[in-house]
């Protein structure tokens, strides 16, 4: 007998009125990957990882985290898995401490449990100071890390990160890159959507890109690069999706009006 996918998606489908937004995805990502999801904007990959979250119904189709369909049982599917959204909305008033508190504390936790991952967590990102400060105070980058900790401090098998190194510093973002290396020591599987193609590239086991709704390809690092002939992820995303480097024209940018 194969082995179950962590996750999974047969058929997925997403319309909003005329417009197809995810066009039959098809996906199975086994326990341990770190699965890059890649795409142009407006490809897809937000949708996608909403309908296996359970954010978003699908239109057709099913997805699910392991034997869970999604949404056949969504409280078990939800229990399995720790998201990072792209926008995220975060208890202004309460500090980072108390947010992680908290979320533990949603997950069954026990108290002693839940301060000891509190300030594991805060200690490798470089937030035991801002752990005491309300959330409405903290900037884009340090609001990111703290979503992150509250991800997985539950330790769930199954991570989603839509874009989590967007809007903060080179600093924090080797912080989240090593938790997030460590995490897949551990044998969990990280969805991972992003634009920054250099860390998809250090970071990812396999790799699928989007376009138009659809998975165009799946493959690892060295056969993606095979496929388009390329030394580097840019270079074979740019060649998947059909882009060129738009260079012709704006003659006039190198002509001063002084």
């Amino acid at each position: 007998m194969s082995e179950q996918p962590a996750v999974w998606a047969e058929g997925l489908v997403r319309r909003f009125g005329k417009k197809t937004a995810v066009d039959g995805l098809n996906l199975a990502i086994m326990p341990g990957e770190f699965y890059g999801l890649l795409g142009p904007n407006g490809a897809g990959k937000t949708t996608s990882i909403k309908m296996i979250v359970g954010l978003l119904r699908p239109t057709e189709g099913k997805a699910g985290i392991g034997a869970v369909d999604t949404w056949a049982d969504p409280t078990a599917a939800k229990r399995q898995i720790g998201v990072l959204p792209e926008e995220f909305n975060l208890y202004e008033r309460i500090t980072g401490a108390e947010l992680l508190e908290f979320t533990a504390a949603v997950h069954g936790l026990s108290r002693a449990d839940a301060a000891s991952r509190r300030d594991e967590l805060l200690s490798l990102l470089d937030l035991e100071e801002a752990g005491k400060t309300v959330i409405g105070d903290y900037s884009r980058g340090m609001r990111k890390k703290v979503a992150l900790a509250a991800a997985v401090i539950h330790a769930p098998p199954v991570l989603f990160l839509d874009e989590p190194f967007e809007g903060v510093d080179a600093i924090s973002a080797r912080l989240i890159r090593n938790l997030l290396l460590r995490y897949t020591e551990s044998g969990a599987t990280i969805v991972f959507s992003s634009h920054v193609m250099e860390l998809v590239e250090r970071l990812c086991t396999r790799i699928g890109i989007m376009v138009a709704g659809e998975l165009r390809i799946e493959a690892s690092r060295d056969e993606l690069l095979a496929r388009y002939g390329v030394d580097n992820v840019e270079d074979a995303f740019l060649a998947a999706v059909g882009a060129d480097d738009r260079e012709r024209g704006l003659e006039w940018l190198g002509n001063s009006s002084g």
